[in-house]
């Protein structure tokens, strides 16, 4: 099969691999559309560890079962079904499994990291973490079901009230569902920042005050428009060391700071103005098998999801989108590679 592979950083090269064996339990998955991460760009440049060469990339995709392994019979799924995944595969039994925190699992192996991931015309998954994709989900908006359930999961952290103000940095996937999911919370308002005025434009079609940091400082109009107060939550869904002290600084005392962002791995913070103000700093990897389902859910119901706004590409024009997506990022919010063209794109 072809697989765009990860051959070290600022490599990515279209291969001839073998297809996955079908492990006890697992379908194979002929892939439809496969997304690219923000994780992954920062991967593909060598910034993260837990991507290692050679590695097949990609964990938010869709696509149609091709093969059943004989145990995972009776799970409803059969072959020829239209899918999704949930990528964090996990035991299932340790102590944040049965507490609901799945992501916290010390076992957990990750598609595009552990595992061979979804940039390929192929991908095995466990039976326990394929969802069925209803009739009125098309195969690209069910690969967006992984980067939703993150948004879900940051706006679970936030837990920002009615009457409260919540500020969104980076109107990427992740930032968008995040602000969709707080918007869904019924917070009062959404501050979003970033430097794409496309980006921004949408976030204001979705419901937020939109602010561009070029042009104005995202901590001084959040404390004019909260009358000095600061924001009850402040989402960094860049990762940049500057977003991540922007929102620190945004933030209310006794409010919260939910970091989601993996691009830089180090950042100082004034943590003794943080200890003064007793912020409360949360990461968010992650998500939950509930907030999984509640992003396929929502997308189902037309609640959540980027509308036109996903540009698609080949995937043998992979290399070409991660080189830009790292070196010249523009007004395109999710690139998703269209492996199978399943649906006639």
């Amino acid at each position: 099969m072809k697989a765009l592979v990860y051959e070290g950083p600022e490599r990515m090269e279209l291969r001839e691999v073998p297809v996955p064996d079908v492990g006890p339990g697992e379908v194979l998955i002929r892939v439809a559309y496969s997304g690219i991460c923000g994780s992954e760009l920062s991967g593909y440049l060598g910034h993260n560890s837990l991507r290692k060469p050679p590695m097949i990339f990609g964990h938010e995709f869709s696509g149609i079962i091709e093969k059943m392994d004989k145990a995972a019979e009776g799970t409803g799924l059969r072959e020829g079904m239209r899918v999704t995944a949930n990528p964090l595969i996990t035991c299932g039994r340790c102590v944040y499994c049965e507490a609901g925190m799945a992501s916290l699992c010390p076992d957990r192996k990750l598609l595009s990291a552990a595992l061979p991931g979804s940039n390929a015309e192929f991908v095995a998954a466990p039976a326990a973490f394929v969802y069925p994709l209803e009739d009125r989900v098309s195969l690209r908006d069910g690969a967006l079901t992984e980067p939703a359930a993150c948004g879900i999961r940051v706006a679970e952290l936030a837990a920002a009230g009615p009457g409260d103000t919540v500020l969104v940095a980076g109107m990427g996937p992740i930032g968008l569902f995040a602000m969709q999911a707080v918007l869904r919370q019924g917070t009062a308002r959404v501050i979003a920042t970033d430097l794409s005025e496309e980006r921004l434009a949408y976030a204001a079609e979705l419901g937020a005050l939109a602010i561009n940091p070029q042009e104005r400082d995202p901590v001084e109009a959040v404390l004019a428009l909260t009358h000095g107060r600061g924001v009850q939550a402040a989402i960094d869904a860049v990762g940049a060391a500057s977003t991540r002290r922007q929102c620190a600084a945004a933030a209310a005392s006794g409010g919260k700071v939910v970091f989601t962002g993996l691009h830089q791995a180090e950042t100082t913070l004034d943590i003794n103005d943080a200890v003064r103000r007793e912020l409360k700093l949360l990461g968010s990897f992650a998500y939950s098998r509930r907030n999984f389902e509640d992003a396929l859910a929502s997308i189902a119901a037309g609640k959540m999801g980027l509308g036109d706004r996903t540009t698609v590409a080949a995937l043998e024009d992979g290399p070409y989108w991660f080189d830009k997506l790292t070196r010249s990022p523009g007004k395109e919010i999710k690139i998703l590679l269209n492996v199978g063209r399943l649906e006639g794109e």
